[in-house]
This record gives C-alpha cells, structure tokens and sequence, in this order.
C-alpha cells in the first residue's frame, strides 16, 4: 500500500503553533458564512480543530481527510467533547460527493487549498456536493513571504511560491463553476474567500 497523496505543503503543524493561530475557530466558521443547523464537510479536516466547532453548529458534519492518523485525532478530540453528529471519512477530497451520504449546505477547507493540483477540478467537485445556494469557505493564507508571517517568533505556513492571492482563488474557483459571495479576512496571514452554488 503506497503512502497517501497527501496536497502539496498542507501537513499538520507542530501542536501549539496551531491554536496559536486560530485561537477562535468558530469565529472565522462564522465569518466564513457557516449558520447553526447547516449540514457542512471540513474537507482536508486534519486534526479537528475546526472539526469540533463546527460540529457543535451544524445540525451534521463528514469530517474528511486522507490521513487515517489525522481522523484519529479529530474522533479523540470529539469524544472528549462528547459530539457525535460527526461522521469521520477516510477519502480523496476529490471525491466528496461520493464520500457524503446527502448534499450539504457549507463546505470549509482551511489551509489546504493551496496545494491542491487541480483546484478547479476539486471547485466542481465541492458544488456537485452542496445544496443550491450552498456555501463553498475557502480559508487561504495571503500571498506574503514566508519570513513575514510568524506564529510564536518563527516563520509559519506554505512556501511563498504556493500561496494565491484572492484574486486567483476567485479565478479558479469561479472556473469550477461557483459564484463569489465575499473575502473576509479572518486571520492577520489569512482570507476566507466565500463561494454559492447555483
């Protein structure tokens, strides 16, 4: 069995640096355009740090990442906090359709578009996944040089070659057949870019 494909510079980070950063992960949900009682996908969910905010919002939520370890960590972190409107999938973000029971109303990928390979390609594949009118949160760091964006006195984040304007987030999204609702930003590094289905 081959190593998973994990997206291009979207590992998990060094516990502390994490919450460091996003001391209030419901606050960028809300901002990001999540309401209570949605059905939502943390797509690319890592280790749960939005997962469980989320899930104490939403009325369900398929937490998915390619990283069985990953998925471990959020089902720990969800049972300590005694949640169990979650469901955990092992899967390709590609295949989100698939890898859902029913179309939802909020997808949230934070941190990972950026090493996607083909971001339109995954852009359709979250609208054939959402409801009309769903929402598609893409939670994206600035395009800033490395150096320039440090958590707890280091430099933090993706190469400064893969991170995207909002402009191209727009663009590629836009192309996979989503319709811009707003860029918020939600971080001092980062910019939620905030998509509909039609």
């Amino acid at each position: 069995m081959g190593m998973p494909k994990f997206f291009e510079g979207t590992g998990m980070p060094d516990p502390g640096w994490w919450e460091a950063l996003w001391p209030d992960p419901r606050g960028v949900l809300l901002a990001s355009g999540l309401e209570s009682n949605m059905k939502a996908v943390d797509l690319c969910s890592g280790d749960g740090w939005f997962t469980l905010p989320l899930a104490k919002l939403a009325s369900r939520v398929w937490a998915i990442d390619i990283d069985a370890a990953m998925l471990a960590s959020t089902q720990a972190r969800l049972a300590e906090a005694d949640i169990s409107n979650c469901c955990l999938v092992e899967g390709d973000a590609y295949e989100i359709a698939g890898l859902i029971s029913e179309k939802v109303d909020f997808v949230f990928m934070a941190n990972a578009f950026h090493g996607v390979p083909d971001k339109t390609r995954l852009s359709g594949a979250v609208g054939s996944a959402l409801k009309p009118n769903g929402i598609f949160a893409v939670v994206n760091w600035y395009p800033r040089p490395r150096e320039e964006t440090t958590v707890l006195g280091e430099p933090r984040g993706p190469a400064t070659g893969l991170r995207m304007a909002p402009e191209a987030t727009v663009a590629v999204v836009e192309a996979g057949g989503l319709k811009l609702s707003k860029v918020a930003d939600v971080s001092p590094y980062h910019y939620a870019g905030v998509f509909r289905s039609v």
